[in-house]
Protein backbone atom coordinates (compact mmCIF):
# COMPACT_ATOMS: atom_id res chain seq x y z
CA UNK A 1 0.00 0.00 0.00
CA UNK A 2 1.11 3.43 -0.86
CA UNK A 3 -1.02 4.98 2.35
CA UNK A 4 -1.78 4.28 5.30
CA UNK A 5 -5.84 3.49 6.08
CA UNK A 6 -7.87 5.82 6.12
CA UNK A 7 -10.92 5.64 8.70
CA UNK A 8 -13.43 8.00 9.19
CA UNK A 9 -16.82 7.83 11.54
CA UNK A 10 -19.76 9.35 10.74
CA UNK A 11 -22.15 10.89 13.25
CA UNK A 12 -24.47 7.91 13.78
CA UNK A 13 -21.56 5.21 14.12
CA UNK A 14 -21.19 3.86 10.78
CA UNK A 15 -17.38 3.02 9.80
CA UNK A 16 -15.75 3.52 6.49
CA UNK A 17 -12.31 2.45 5.88
CA UNK A 18 -10.08 2.76 3.16
CA UNK A 19 -7.21 1.16 1.88
CA UNK A 20 -6.02 3.10 -1.33
CA UNK A 21 -4.10 0.62 -3.58
CA UNK A 22 -3.24 2.65 -6.67
CA UNK A 23 -1.44 0.25 -8.53
CA UNK A 24 -4.13 -2.05 -8.75
CA UNK A 25 -6.69 -2.25 -11.56
CA UNK A 26 -9.72 -3.77 -9.30
CA UNK A 27 -11.82 -2.43 -6.13
CA UNK A 28 -13.12 -4.35 -3.39
CA UNK A 29 -15.81 -3.71 -1.51
CA UNK A 30 -17.06 -4.93 1.28
CA UNK A 31 -20.20 -3.94 4.12
CA UNK A 32 -19.50 -5.40 6.89
CA UNK A 33 -21.90 -5.93 10.20
CA UNK A 34 -20.80 -6.99 13.84
CA UNK A 35 -23.39 -9.51 13.83
CA UNK A 36 -23.16 -13.12 13.80
CA UNK A 37 -24.37 -16.45 14.90
CA UNK A 38 -22.92 -16.17 18.64
CA UNK A 39 -25.47 -13.26 18.87
CA UNK A 40 -28.30 -15.71 18.46
CA UNK A 41 -31.35 -17.07 20.70
CA UNK A 42 -31.47 -21.18 20.79
CA UNK A 43 -35.44 -20.33 18.87
CA UNK A 44 -32.76 -18.02 16.33
CA UNK A 45 -30.43 -19.77 15.54
CA UNK A 46 -29.62 -19.39 11.65
CA UNK A 47 -31.39 -16.10 12.07
CA UNK A 48 -28.22 -14.51 10.38
CA UNK A 49 -27.30 -17.26 7.58
CA UNK A 50 -30.96 -16.93 6.42
CA UNK A 51 -30.98 -12.91 6.63
CA UNK A 52 -27.62 -13.17 4.25
CA UNK A 53 -29.15 -15.73 1.68
CA UNK A 54 -32.33 -13.12 1.74
CA UNK A 55 -30.56 -10.07 0.58
CA UNK A 56 -29.57 -11.82 -2.61
CA UNK A 57 -33.46 -12.46 -3.28
CA UNK A 58 -34.51 -8.96 -4.18
CA UNK A 59 -34.81 -5.60 -3.95
CA UNK A 60 -37.65 -2.99 -4.26
CA UNK A 61 -35.70 -2.16 -7.27
CA UNK A 62 -34.07 -5.25 -8.79
CA UNK A 63 -34.31 -9.03 -8.95
CA UNK A 64 -32.34 -11.66 -7.72
CA UNK A 65 -30.78 -12.21 -11.39
CA UNK A 66 -30.61 -8.35 -11.13
CA UNK A 67 -28.69 -7.99 -8.41
CA UNK A 68 -26.03 -10.64 -9.73
CA UNK A 69 -26.16 -9.47 -13.14
CA UNK A 70 -25.41 -5.83 -11.79
CA UNK A 71 -22.16 -7.23 -10.77
CA UNK A 72 -21.15 -9.72 -13.11
CA UNK A 73 -22.51 -7.89 -16.14
CA UNK A 74 -19.15 -5.39 -15.26
CA UNK A 75 -16.51 -8.22 -14.94
CA UNK A 76 -17.13 -8.51 -11.16
CA UNK A 77 -18.17 -10.85 -8.40
CA UNK A 78 -20.82 -10.37 -5.46
CA UNK A 79 -20.62 -12.92 -2.54
CA UNK A 80 -21.34 -13.19 1.08
CA UNK A 81 -20.30 -15.14 4.32
CA UNK A 82 -22.09 -15.32 8.06
CA UNK A 83 -19.09 -16.15 11.04
CA UNK A 84 -19.31 -16.05 14.26
CA UNK A 85 -19.09 -12.60 15.12
CA UNK A 86 -19.78 -10.78 11.98
CA UNK A 87 -21.82 -11.14 8.60
CA UNK A 88 -20.15 -9.39 5.11
CA UNK A 89 -21.94 -8.77 2.13
CA UNK A 90 -18.74 -7.42 -0.91
CA UNK A 91 -18.29 -7.46 -4.09
CA UNK A 92 -15.30 -7.04 -6.66
CA UNK A 93 -14.69 -5.65 -9.68
CA UNK A 94 -12.55 -2.98 -12.19
CA UNK A 95 -11.90 0.12 -10.07
CA UNK A 96 -14.08 2.58 -12.25
CA UNK A 97 -17.35 0.35 -11.26
CA UNK A 98 -17.08 1.20 -8.03
CA UNK A 99 -20.41 3.04 -8.41
CA UNK A 100 -21.91 0.97 -9.37
CA UNK A 101 -20.73 -2.29 -7.24
CA UNK A 102 -21.64 0.21 -3.97
CA UNK A 103 -25.07 0.91 -5.57
CA UNK A 104 -25.86 -2.82 -5.82
CA UNK A 105 -24.67 -3.48 -2.34
CA UNK A 106 -26.56 -0.76 -0.59
CA UNK A 107 -29.92 -1.69 -2.32
CA UNK A 108 -29.52 -5.31 -0.97
CA UNK A 109 -28.74 -4.04 2.61
CA UNK A 110 -31.21 -1.53 2.68
CA UNK A 111 -33.92 -2.18 0.48
CA UNK A 112 -34.06 -6.07 0.87
CA UNK A 113 -38.41 -7.03 0.51
CA UNK A 114 -37.90 -10.74 2.24
CA UNK A 115 -40.76 -11.44 -0.52
CA UNK A 116 -42.77 -14.07 1.45
CA UNK A 117 -42.41 -16.96 -1.70
CA UNK A 118 -38.48 -16.01 -2.05
CA UNK A 119 -37.95 -16.95 1.90
CA UNK A 120 -39.93 -20.26 1.34
CA UNK A 121 -37.89 -21.20 -1.47
CA UNK A 122 -34.78 -20.26 0.21
CA UNK A 123 -35.72 -22.42 3.38
CA UNK A 124 -35.94 -24.91 0.77
CA UNK A 125 -32.19 -24.12 -0.22
CA UNK A 126 -30.77 -23.85 3.20
CA UNK A 127 -32.67 -27.19 4.35
CA UNK A 128 -30.43 -28.21 1.10
CA UNK A 129 -27.24 -26.77 2.34
CA UNK A 130 -28.03 -28.65 5.58
CA UNK A 131 -28.25 -31.57 4.38
CA UNK A 132 -25.06 -31.02 2.14
CA UNK A 133 -23.45 -30.53 5.44
CA UNK A 134 -24.33 -33.30 7.44
CA UNK A 135 -23.56 -36.07 4.59
CA UNK A 136 -19.79 -34.47 4.65
CA UNK A 137 -17.98 -35.96 7.43
CA UNK A 138 -15.52 -33.54 7.55
CA UNK A 139 -18.03 -30.86 8.34
CA UNK A 140 -20.09 -32.54 10.45
CA UNK A 141 -17.40 -33.42 12.54
CA UNK A 142 -16.26 -29.51 12.80
CA UNK A 143 -20.31 -28.99 14.45
CA UNK A 144 -20.05 -31.83 16.28
CA UNK A 145 -17.21 -30.45 18.07
CA UNK A 146 -17.87 -26.98 18.30
CA UNK A 147 -21.26 -28.62 20.05
CA UNK A 148 -19.33 -30.18 23.44
CA UNK A 149 -16.37 -27.29 23.22
CA UNK A 150 -18.82 -24.77 23.59
CA UNK A 151 -21.81 -26.35 24.94
CA UNK A 152 -25.07 -24.43 26.09
CA UNK A 153 -23.37 -21.58 23.88
CA UNK A 154 -24.43 -19.58 20.71
CA UNK A 155 -20.49 -20.49 19.75
CA UNK A 156 -21.72 -24.22 19.93
CA UNK A 157 -24.38 -24.01 17.28
CA UNK A 158 -24.25 -24.11 13.70
CA UNK A 159 -23.68 -21.17 12.08
CA UNK A 160 -26.87 -22.27 8.86
CA UNK A 161 -29.00 -23.25 11.88
CA UNK A 162 -31.01 -26.85 12.52
CA UNK A 163 -33.85 -28.40 10.51
CA UNK A 164 -36.38 -27.36 13.36
CA UNK A 165 -35.22 -23.84 13.41
CA UNK A 166 -34.71 -23.10 9.94
CA UNK A 167 -38.30 -24.45 9.57
CA UNK A 168 -39.81 -22.26 12.62
CA UNK A 169 -37.87 -19.04 11.35
CA UNK A 170 -40.20 -16.45 10.60
CA UNK A 171 -40.52 -13.24 8.28
CA UNK A 172 -41.37 -11.01 11.01
CA UNK A 173 -38.58 -13.13 13.31
CA UNK A 174 -35.80 -12.36 10.57
CA UNK A 175 -37.04 -8.87 9.72
CA UNK A 176 -37.40 -7.54 13.67
CA UNK A 177 -33.67 -9.47 14.29
CA UNK A 178 -32.42 -7.30 11.19
CA UNK A 179 -34.15 -4.41 12.38
CA UNK A 180 -32.29 -4.54 16.30
CA UNK A 181 -29.12 -5.56 15.07
CA UNK A 182 -28.04 -4.06 11.83
CA UNK A 183 -27.16 -0.76 13.49
CA UNK A 184 -25.29 1.88 12.43
CA UNK A 185 -22.52 1.42 15.14
CA UNK A 186 -22.29 -2.07 13.85
CA UNK A 187 -22.29 -1.35 10.13
CA UNK A 188 -18.53 -0.97 8.52
CA UNK A 189 -17.90 -0.22 4.87
CA UNK A 190 -14.72 -1.40 4.34
CA UNK A 191 -13.13 -0.19 0.63
CA UNK A 192 -9.52 -1.42 -0.80
CA UNK A 193 -7.90 -1.21 -4.61
CA UNK A 194 -7.61 1.67 -6.92
CA UNK A 195 -10.18 4.22 -5.57
CA UNK A 196 -10.92 7.73 -5.22
CA UNK A 197 -11.74 8.92 -1.73
CA UNK A 198 -13.63 11.53 -2.24
CA UNK A 199 -16.34 9.36 -4.32
CA UNK A 200 -16.06 6.49 -1.46
CA UNK A 201 -16.93 8.92 1.29
CA UNK A 202 -19.92 10.26 -0.31
CA UNK A 203 -21.66 6.48 -1.23
CA UNK A 204 -20.60 5.72 2.70
CA UNK A 205 -22.22 9.47 3.34
CA UNK A 206 -25.39 8.33 1.65
CA UNK A 207 -25.88 4.72 2.98
CA UNK A 208 -25.14 6.39 7.19
CA UNK A 209 -27.98 8.48 6.44
CA UNK A 210 -30.41 5.80 5.64
CA UNK A 211 -29.37 3.00 8.47
CA UNK A 212 -30.32 3.83 11.74
CA UNK A 213 -29.33 3.99 14.69
CA UNK A 214 -29.02 1.62 17.90
CA UNK A 215 -26.91 -0.01 20.52
CA UNK A 216 -23.94 -2.23 19.31
CA UNK A 217 -25.11 -6.04 19.66
CA UNK A 218 -24.38 -8.02 22.80
CA UNK A 219 -23.66 -11.84 22.58
CA UNK A 220 -23.56 -14.33 25.75
CA UNK A 221 -20.13 -15.00 28.00
CA UNK A 222 -18.42 -17.93 27.04
CA UNK A 223 -18.40 -20.36 30.16
CA UNK A 224 -15.63 -21.33 31.85
CA UNK A 225 -13.39 -24.50 31.36
CA UNK A 226 -14.45 -27.88 32.25
CA UNK A 227 -12.32 -29.88 34.44
CA UNK A 228 -11.24 -32.83 32.20
CA UNK A 229 -11.34 -33.59 28.61
CA UNK A 230 -14.94 -34.44 26.75
CA UNK A 231 -15.17 -37.08 23.42
CA UNK A 232 -18.04 -37.46 21.48
CA UNK A 233 -18.74 -39.50 18.91
CA UNK A 234 -20.64 -39.64 15.57
CA UNK A 235 -20.88 -43.37 14.16
CA UNK A 236 -21.73 -43.77 11.00
CA UNK A 237 -20.64 -45.82 8.05
CA UNK A 238 -17.50 -44.24 6.03
CA UNK A 239 -14.23 -45.58 4.53
CA UNK A 240 -12.49 -43.20 6.96
CA UNK A 241 -12.42 -41.89 10.32
CA UNK A 242 -13.07 -37.55 10.23
CA UNK A 243 -10.93 -36.37 13.86
CA UNK A 244 -11.53 -32.85 15.07
CA UNK A 245 -9.47 -32.30 18.34
CA UNK A 246 -10.17 -28.45 19.98
CA UNK A 247 -8.25 -27.29 22.43
CA UNK A 248 -9.82 -23.97 23.68
CA UNK A 249 -7.35 -21.05 24.28
CA UNK A 250 -7.71 -17.24 24.38
CA UNK A 251 -9.45 -14.19 22.96
CA UNK A 252 -8.45 -11.87 20.11
CA UNK A 253 -7.23 -9.45 22.45
CA UNK A 254 -5.34 -11.52 24.72
CA UNK A 255 -0.83 -10.89 23.53
CA UNK A 256 -0.53 -14.90 23.85
CA UNK A 257 -2.30 -14.59 20.02
CA UNK A 258 0.96 -13.53 18.92
CA UNK A 259 2.32 -16.95 20.28
CA UNK A 260 0.29 -19.34 19.30
CA UNK A 261 0.07 -18.32 15.89
CA UNK A 262 3.69 -19.62 15.58
CA UNK A 263 3.05 -22.44 17.65
CA UNK A 264 0.01 -23.69 15.03
CA UNK A 265 2.21 -23.25 12.24
CA UNK A 266 5.39 -25.56 13.98
CA UNK A 267 2.29 -28.07 14.98
CA UNK A 268 0.41 -28.22 11.74
CA UNK A 269 -0.50 -25.77 9.94
CA UNK A 270 1.58 -26.78 6.94
CA UNK A 271 3.17 -29.34 5.01
CA UNK A 272 6.59 -28.51 6.68
CA UNK A 273 4.55 -28.73 10.24
CA UNK A 274 5.36 -31.67 13.12
CA UNK A 275 1.68 -32.93 12.94
CA UNK A 276 2.02 -33.17 9.11
CA UNK A 277 5.47 -34.71 8.89
CA UNK A 278 4.95 -37.31 11.25
CA UNK A 279 1.17 -38.81 10.63
CA UNK A 280 1.32 -38.28 7.26
CA UNK A 281 5.20 -38.72 5.69
CA UNK A 282 6.95 -40.86 8.07
CA UNK A 283 3.96 -43.11 9.50
CA UNK A 284 1.08 -42.99 6.65
CA UNK A 285 -1.80 -42.85 9.08
CA UNK A 286 -3.33 -39.76 7.64
CA UNK A 287 -4.03 -38.16 4.19
CA UNK A 288 -5.59 -35.44 5.61
CA UNK A 289 -3.91 -33.48 8.71
CA UNK A 290 -4.09 -30.07 9.51
CA UNK A 291 -4.51 -27.01 12.61
CA UNK A 292 -6.19 -23.80 12.62
CA UNK A 293 -6.76 -21.15 14.65
CA UNK A 294 -9.98 -18.93 15.53
CA UNK A 295 -10.14 -16.17 18.46
CA UNK A 296 -13.60 -14.79 19.49
CA UNK A 297 -14.28 -11.66 21.75
CA UNK A 298 -13.36 -13.34 25.28
CA UNK A 299 -12.71 -17.02 23.96
CA UNK A 300 -10.51 -18.94 21.37
CA UNK A 301 -9.30 -22.22 20.10
CA UNK A 302 -6.61 -24.15 18.16
CA UNK A 303 -8.44 -27.78 16.32
CA UNK A 304 -6.69 -30.02 15.04
CA UNK A 305 -8.44 -31.96 12.14
CA UNK A 306 -7.76 -35.64 10.20
CA UNK A 307 -9.26 -38.00 8.66
CA UNK A 308 -7.92 -41.73 8.48
CA UNK A 309 -8.89 -44.95 8.98
CA UNK A 310 -10.31 -46.05 12.47
CA UNK A 311 -7.48 -48.45 13.43
CA UNK A 312 -4.93 -45.67 12.90
CA UNK A 313 -7.17 -43.48 15.30
CA UNK A 314 -5.03 -44.48 18.65
CA UNK A 315 -1.91 -44.16 17.36
CA UNK A 316 -2.38 -41.04 15.61
CA UNK A 317 -3.97 -39.38 18.92
CA UNK A 318 -1.04 -40.86 21.09
CA UNK A 319 1.28 -38.85 18.61
CA UNK A 320 -0.71 -35.58 18.47
CA UNK A 321 -0.71 -35.55 22.52
CA UNK A 322 3.31 -36.49 22.19
CA UNK A 323 3.63 -33.51 20.52
CA UNK A 324 1.57 -31.10 22.51
CA UNK A 325 3.78 -32.70 25.44
CA UNK A 326 6.71 -31.88 23.55
CA UNK A 327 5.96 -28.29 22.76
CA UNK A 328 5.02 -27.94 26.52
CA UNK A 329 8.54 -29.50 27.91
CA UNK A 330 10.55 -27.96 25.05
CA UNK A 331 11.00 -24.49 22.91
CA UNK A 332 11.15 -25.11 19.70
CA UNK A 333 14.46 -24.62 17.79
CA UNK A 334 15.54 -21.14 16.64
CA UNK A 335 15.30 -22.63 13.11
CA UNK A 336 12.35 -23.85 13.58
CA UNK A 337 10.96 -20.55 14.98
CA UNK A 338 12.41 -18.72 12.64
CA UNK A 339 10.88 -20.83 9.63
CA UNK A 340 7.40 -20.56 11.23
CA UNK A 341 8.07 -16.75 11.24
CA UNK A 342 8.42 -16.45 7.65
CA UNK A 343 5.89 -18.39 7.05
CA UNK A 344 3.48 -16.36 8.50
CA UNK A 345 5.07 -13.52 8.11
CA UNK A 346 5.09 -14.18 3.78
CA UNK A 347 1.59 -15.29 4.14
CA UNK A 348 0.67 -11.89 5.22
CA UNK A 349 2.45 -10.19 2.25
CA UNK A 350 1.08 -12.38 -0.12
CA UNK A 351 -2.70 -12.27 0.61
CA UNK A 352 -2.45 -8.58 1.21
CA UNK A 353 -1.60 -7.99 -2.51
CA UNK A 354 -4.98 -9.16 -3.35
CA UNK A 355 -7.74 -6.00 -3.23
CA UNK A 356 -10.00 -8.55 -1.55
CA UNK A 357 -7.81 -9.89 1.01
CA UNK A 358 -6.82 -5.86 2.29
CA UNK A 359 -10.69 -5.38 2.25
CA UNK A 360 -11.08 -8.17 5.06
CA UNK A 361 -8.13 -7.47 6.70
CA UNK A 362 -9.57 -4.06 7.35
CA UNK A 363 -13.09 -5.98 7.96
CA UNK A 364 -11.93 -8.66 10.62
CA UNK A 365 -10.12 -6.11 12.55
CA UNK A 366 -12.36 -3.13 12.77
CA UNK A 367 -15.14 -5.28 13.53
CA UNK A 368 -13.14 -7.39 15.90
CA UNK A 369 -10.76 -4.73 17.87
CA UNK A 370 -12.60 -1.65 17.05
CA UNK A 371 -8.94 -0.31 15.33
CA UNK A 372 -7.11 -1.44 12.47
CA UNK A 373 -3.10 -2.82 12.88
CA UNK A 374 -1.04 -2.09 10.06
CA UNK A 375 0.90 -4.70 8.32
CA UNK A 376 4.11 -3.54 9.46
CA UNK A 377 3.34 -3.64 13.28
CA UNK A 378 1.77 -7.19 12.87
CA UNK A 379 4.89 -8.60 11.74
CA UNK A 380 7.08 -6.74 14.03
CA UNK A 381 5.35 -7.98 17.08
CA UNK A 382 6.01 -11.55 15.45
CA UNK A 383 9.69 -11.01 15.13
CA UNK A 384 9.57 -10.28 19.08
CA UNK A 385 7.99 -13.60 19.99
CA UNK A 386 10.53 -16.51 21.41
CA UNK A 387 10.65 -19.74 21.88
CA UNK A 388 10.09 -19.15 25.57
CA UNK A 389 6.71 -17.53 24.60
CA UNK A 390 5.62 -20.19 22.43
CA UNK A 391 6.24 -22.84 24.94
CA UNK A 392 4.83 -20.65 27.96
CA UNK A 393 1.34 -20.85 25.40
CA UNK A 394 1.82 -24.39 24.34
CA UNK A 395 1.78 -25.09 28.78
CA UNK A 396 -0.65 -22.57 29.17
CA UNK A 397 -3.54 -24.24 26.60
CA UNK A 398 -2.48 -27.95 25.94
CA UNK A 399 -4.04 -29.13 29.37
CA UNK A 400 -7.00 -31.83 29.60
CA UNK A 401 -9.39 -29.46 30.96
CA UNK A 402 -9.04 -27.56 27.70
CA UNK A 403 -9.52 -30.56 25.03
CA UNK A 404 -12.47 -31.88 23.40
CA UNK A 405 -12.42 -34.86 20.87
CA UNK A 406 -15.58 -35.89 17.94
CA UNK A 407 -15.06 -38.57 16.29
CA UNK A 408 -17.48 -38.84 13.06
CA UNK A 409 -16.88 -42.21 11.12
CA UNK A 410 -17.12 -46.47 12.10
CA UNK A 411 -15.64 -45.87 15.70
CA UNK A 412 -16.73 -48.77 17.50
CA UNK A 413 -16.14 -47.25 20.88
CA UNK A 414 -14.43 -44.30 23.24
CA UNK A 415 -12.80 -46.71 25.24
CA UNK A 416 -9.56 -45.30 26.57
CA UNK A 417 -9.87 -41.92 24.30
CA UNK A 418 -10.32 -39.75 27.37
CA UNK A 419 -7.51 -41.11 29.49
CA UNK A 420 -4.99 -40.65 26.04
CA UNK A 421 -6.37 -37.24 26.23
CA UNK A 422 -6.01 -36.39 30.32
CA UNK A 423 -2.35 -37.39 29.37
CA UNK A 424 -1.36 -34.01 27.58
Amino acid sequence: MSKPYEIHRFPNGLTLALAPMPEMASVSVGLWVAVGGRHESATLNGASHFIEHMLFKGTRRRSARDISQAVEGVGGYLNAFTSEEHTCFYAKARHDRFAEVFDVLADMFLNSTFDPGEMEKERAVIKEELAMYNDQPHHRVEELLNAIQWPDHPLGRPLTGTEETIASLTREELLAYRRERHVAPAVLVAVAGRLRPRECRRAAARLAARVRTGALPESLPVQPVRREPVVRLDRRPAEQTQLALGVRTCSRHDDRRYALRLLNVILGENMSSRLFQELREDTGLAYNVASSLSFFEDAGDLVVAAGLEAGNLLQALRLTVAEFRRLKAKRPAAAELQRARDYVIGQIDLSLENTEHQMMWLGEQLTGYGRTFSPAAVKRRLVRVTGAEVQAAACDFFRPERLSLALVGPVRSRTGLKELLARV
